[in-house]
């Protein structure tokens, strides 16, 4: 099962994102500042992915802690945990992995690495079985010949691994349902291009990519049954925030007749939120637009605008898969039902 994160010899090791597909560098991740900065940077991206890597954050600056303090580790905590979770404000998973480990912490007797990895190799292990069983379930939901299209990368490299919208599209291509699988470039950091094109070329799988603005003519064609897309945080009534440009494909979607799925695991879910209405959206910086490969493309004086992600209303999802179940039109009710 091909990971972008691995612990290995009490190392934290990251595939550096960045870089693909030109070339795979890991990074050595040996203090949990580096971890931090390492998710802020997008070395490591997808909310999924972003929790796991938290996690074995958390390993880590317990690790320091105990070698400054020893048995006083807990109290010295607080302080870089802070400064993990401030890392990508909209990845609600990110939280969610830091809570899950500070759980632990009053069970813990000696020095906490030992087990604490344990807590986080554990939260990595059951990413990648949640992703097997959304790409059986959300592949149940496609017709034989499913056309589909994919936005940004929601496939191993953005958790565990094997992927949540990519899982589907596997599970659907491995069983003989998906003809064709259309991807969108992904701008401004090209996701699509860079990251779920080479993944889905490593695993043998065909993609066509196309530019985001090309997926209008793709539904006015016909050529698409489903858009199958991930999600960054999910509101309790089932508002989306997802990477920019999924609100656009569930609009488009919809006055087209195409189906629209959302594939995410229970820790992507925030319940303490009523509706996307009170979401941080994250903005980044209007460089990642203005330029291209650190050269200026856009006219000098000109201002950007550069959101990371929108926000998609539950009435325009028709399908959203957990590891915990398929919620059809989904709602607080149905959410509440099966995720709570």
């Amino acid at each position: 099962m091909f990971s972008p994160i691995i612990w290995r010899a009490g190392q934290l090791q990251l595939l550096d994102q960045r870089q693909l597909p030109k070339q795979e560098t890991w990074l050595a991740i040996d203090t949990v500042q580096q971890c931090s900065q390492a998710i802020s940077d997008m070395v490591v991206r997808g909310a999924p992915a972003i929790g796991i890597t938290a996690a074995y954050g958390v390993v880590l600056a317990a690790r320091q802690c105990y070698a400054q303090h020893a048995e006083h580790w807990r109290e010295a905590m607080p302080a870089l945990l802070r400064q993990l979770a401030q890392a990508r404000p909209t990845a609600v998973n990110l939280c969610w992995a830091i809570n899950t480990m500070q759980t632990h912490f009053a069970a813990v007797i000696g020095h906490p690495e030992p087990a604490l990895l344990a807590q986080a190799q554990r939260i990595h292990q059951d990413d990648i079985h949640a992703n097997q069983t959304m790409g059986a379930l959300g592949a149940q939901l496609l017709p034989q010949q499913a056309k589909v299209l994919t936005h940004c990368n929601a496939g191993a490299l953005a958790t565990g691994g094997y992927g949540t919208a990519l899982g589907v599209i596997r599970s659907g291509f491995a069983q003989g349902k998906i003809s064709q699988i259309y991807a969108d470039e992904t701008r401004p950091w090209w996701q699509g291009a860079r990251l779920t094109a080479w993944e889905l070329l490593r695993d043998g799988l065909p993609v066509t990519l196309l530019a985001d603005s090309a997926a209008a003519m793709l539904m006015q064609q016909g050529k698409l049954d489903w858009v199958i897309v991930g999600a960054d945080r999910i509101a309790a009534n089932g508002d989306v925030a997802n990477k920019i440009g999924t609100y656009g494909l569930a609009v488009l979607a919809r006055y087209h007749g195409v189906k629209f799925m959302v594939v995410a695991p229970r820790s992507t879910f925030d319940l303490s939120l009523a509706s996307g209405a009170a979401m941080p959206l994250e903005q980044r910086d209007g460089r990642e637009l203005l330029c291209f490969q650190n050269q200026t493309v856009a006219a000098q004086g000109a201002d950007s605008f550069n959101p990371v992600f929108d926000l998609t209303p539950a009435a325009l999802i028709d399908a959203m898969v957990s590891e915990r179940g398929v919620i059809l039109q989904p709602d607080a009710a149905k959410i509440a039902a099966i995720i709570s």
